[in-house]
């Protein structure tokens, strides 16, 4: 695996593989890497014949200073996570590469990027993730890009850029990657105090507490939710959001009938967690 840091070699080492008739795939990431972020690189692996791993904390996305400040950081340790899951490149560029002096152009998907974290954390979070994934697909221009349902809103939003912009990148979601005890794989959890990290589960139960509701039944979306936020209140938890949304546009649902995510936040002091769980009443439980 080679590191590299300027899109100039970027670029050179995306040709050579398209010279050799290469499938490139590309997963973009802020580091910090768990077997969430690994999984998705094996997943790249397996459909493509150059993968790429980009590692940028991106400062455009971080709407707190605190939260940029804090997030973890070990470029050494995360390259030989990266090289270990077959990564060929990792791309490590500095903001200023990204964002040069007098940088003035963003990307902005209205719709899907308001609801959810977009009311928790602003417009200018999914602004932020809209343009340094476009700025990171005309770099790397991969056939694939791999994403973790864990960011469902996230991931909406790039599939929703792709399809306005025409973008030539196939988007794969791959499923959450979770913890023995049911914690969705997060860069943040190794941030998270004793108490909070053994309370933290409690996210993963409500939300098996509300699959659970709706495969028993019921349909009403509040009696649903109420269902997980029992589990909730019980552990204490800080909830940000609680919310059963369509899958296509991430507006409130109030009879679960198809196909429907719910999706929560909480906060743990200073540290935010999101996860979700897609329900769907017409598909039997496995």
């Amino acid at each position: 695996m080679i590191v590299l840091r300027s899109v100039a070699e970027l670029r050179a080492a995306v040709a050579a593989a398209r010279g050799g008739q290469g499938r490139i795939g590309l997963v973009p990431t802020m580091g910090a890497f768990h077997d969430g972020h690994l999984s998705l690189m094996r997943r790249a692996r397996e459909l493509c014949d150059c993968v790429i791993v980009s590692l940028f904390v991106n400062p455009a996305q971080f709407t707190d200073p605190g939260d940029l400040a804090r997030y973890p950081r070990d470029e050494a340790l995360d390259a030989t996570l990266a090289e270990s899951a077959g990564a060929d490149v990792l791309f490590a560029p500095e903001v200023r590469d990204v964002y040069p002096p007098g940088f003035s152009t963003h990307v902005e998907v209205l719709g899907v990027s308001a609801p959810l974290e977009g009311v928790v954390r602003g417009t200018g979070h999914f602004r932020g993730v809209a343009t340094v994934v476009t700025k990171l697909f005309n770099m790397a221009q991969p056939d694939d890009a791999f994403f973790g349902q864990k960011d469902a809103q996230q991931a909406l939003l790039v599939r929703r850029m792709v399809r306005d912009l025409d973008l030539p990148v196939r988007i794969e979601v791959c499923p959450t990657i979770r913890e023995p005890d049911g914690l969705a794989m997060s860069s943040r959890n190794v941030l998270l105090l004793p108490d909070d990290r053994r309370r933290a589960p409690a996210l993963a139960r409500a939300l098996t507490a509300v699959v659970d509701a709706v495969a028993a039944g019921e349909r009403d979306a509040t009696r649903a939710l109420g269902a997980g936020a029992a589990v909730l209140r019980a552990a204490g938890i800080e909830l940000e959001y609680f919310a059963a949304v369509s899958t296509d546009a991430l507006e409130p649902v109030n009879v679960i009938a198809g196909e429907t995510l719910i999706a929560l936040a909480a906060r743990f002091g200073r540290i935010r967690l999101i996860d979700n769980a897609l329900v769907d009443p017409a598909v039997p439980r496995a």
